[in-house]
């Protein structure tokens, strides 16, 4: 990915020199925090363990801290080169994302990103790195501990700086989905759900994330023509080792459909595919979409 020389964003705090402070609070689905990270920890350690992943994750109960008083912080322009590729990441999903609602005359205010490391304070409650990259919808910031990549890579066998593309990208599509209203109202709905149902509900709004990721891919490669041999392949990878069954089956052996909360590989990758190939943002309704 020839991303050298590119905009950086303006939008990016770096509070990775200070402490954070605080225990894990848990950023769960819904109006506390959307993370695609957070589940293969809470899935390892579960199993690990003995503990309900999905407790871990907050979302048996909708637990989660309460928010800690936050302090604004001005954004910044970080000059290490893994924090300046994710800045310029960052912008072009800034302008990706304003070009497409300005053509449908929508106001498009983009995301901050947070770089932090090991534990920070969020409107969502207390963030921690072990959680990955998450959004949080209450302050409307995408968070980021960049270790993260290292695990994504060495663990998760996901390497490539396009795979880390892809995960800002798809934080940046929960973004979307709450300028669009969406994950309001599915968090409205989840509330009246039982487990299960509530946890299909968040995989698709996960694999809309997934998708709309995509389409920036799209986007962004029509114009900056800077995505390189391999690439693309560097991001379906990452969407298939994050998927559900295949950290269960890493995990513990078996797989377990109904705790499913992102999608399983397949699908993460299906979707992926399909706002890469179209571009188009109406073609991520994975709400209405049979089998998805």
């Amino acid at each position: 990915m020839r991303w050298q020389g590119q905009r950086e964003s303006d939008n990016v705090e770096d509070v990775r020199g200070e402490s954070g402070g605080g225990g894990f609070g848990g950023l769960p689905i819904g109006g506390r925090g959307l993370s695609l990270g957070g589940v293969v920890v809470a899935l390892v350690a579960g199993w690990i363990f003995g503990i309900n992943p999905l407790a871990l994750l907050g979302l048996m109960d909708g637990g989660g801290t309460s928010a800690p008083p936050q302090r604004e912080v001005a954004p910044s322009h970080p000059t290490d080169e893994r924090a300046r590729f994710a800045s310029v990441v960052l912008a072009d999903t800034e302008d990706v994302w304003g070009a497409i609602m300005g053509r449908a005359n929508r106001p498009y205010e983009p995301p901050r990103m947070v770089l932090f490391r090991g534990v920070t304070r969020t409107a969502c409650g207390t963030g921690e790195s072990a959680a990955g990259p998450f959004y949080c919808p209450a302050d409307r910031k995408v968070y980021i501990d960049l270790s993260f990549f290292d695990t994504l890579s060495q663990r998760l066998g996901a390497p490539g700086d396009f795979a880390q593309a892809y995960v800002i990208a798809h934080e940046v599509g929960h973004h979307v989905q709450t300028v669009l209203g969406l994950t309001q109202r599915v968090d409205a709905q989840r509330q009246r759900l039982g487990q299960a149902q509530a946890n299909a509900l968040s995989v698709r709004l996960e694999l809309q994330a997934d998708c709309f990721a995509g389409v920036w891919a799209h986007h962004s490669q029509r114009g900056k023509g800077w995505l390189e041999a391999g690439d693309i392949e560097e991001a379906l990878n990452a969407a298939s080792q994050i998927g559900d069954d295949t950290l269960q089956r890493r995990s513990r052996g078996t797989v377990v459909p109904e705790s499913f909360t992102h999608g399983s590989s397949a699908q993460r990758v299906q979707w992926f595919k399909r706002g890469l190939q179209s571009g188009a943002p109406a073609q991520c309704n994975t709400f209405e979409t049979a089998g998805s």
